[in-house]
């Protein structure tokens, strides 16, 4: 089974002081990822990037609220992070072994920190990763445009690292118990 993952979708990133590259589509592709998961009975979990005390993003900001663009219904699984990986210090991956999760679907904020960190951390434990192409982004930098660290991270991601598969070419798998318990369409 797969599980959906949305890395920091929060108010201080979605309508901070940085303007992220095509935010409003990205937050369009996890809403409709997040239904396809729903569909097929997969989990989702959202992380929240919290920081140190006396930070903007510190414990109790509102800046680590999830943007109230993401369109949830509560069963979802909302859990604070305190490092870029998903992985290092939650319990997520103990989440996933225990509900049967062996594969992740990796989307949200920002592509060159959370998001490459997590695909990485991801395969090193084991779970076949994929990070939907255009469902991850970032802000430009003094460096390079943030189209341009979106590209480089989907092909030195590719492969190696996990598959990388546009939002509209993905599909969660239905579960195989849930598959011989459906019920025919007549």
């Amino acid at each position: 089974m797969f599980a959906l993952l949305v890395l920091d979708v929060q108010v201080g990133l979605v309508h901070g002081p940085e303007s992220m590259w095509r935010c409003t589509e990205m937050l369009e592709t996890i809403n409709t990822l997040m239904a396809l998961a729903r569909r097929a009975g997969a989990p989702i979990f959202l992380a929240r990037h919290i920081g140190p005390v006396g930070t903007p993003i510190g414990p109790g900001s509102p800046l680590t609220e999830l943007a109230p663009e993401l369109q949830l219904d509560g069963s979802e699984v909302v859990f604070e992070k305190h490092r870029p990986s998903a992985f290092a210090g939650t319990g997520l991956l103990d989440q996933f072994h225990a509900g049967g999760v062996s594969g992740v679907v990796i989307t949200g904020m920002k592509t060159q920190y959370c998001v490459d960190t997590t695909c990485r951390a991801a395969r090193d434990m084991g779970l076949e990763a994929v990070l939907i192409a255009d469902g991850h982004t970032c802000a430009d930098t003094p460096q390079l445009r943030a189209e341009q660290i979106v590209a480089h991270h989907n092909a030195t991601l590719a492969g190696a690292f996990c598959s990388v598969v546009p939002a509209h070419a993905w599909s969660f798998p239905v579960p195989a118990q849930a598959a011989r318990t459906a019920v025919p369409a007549r």
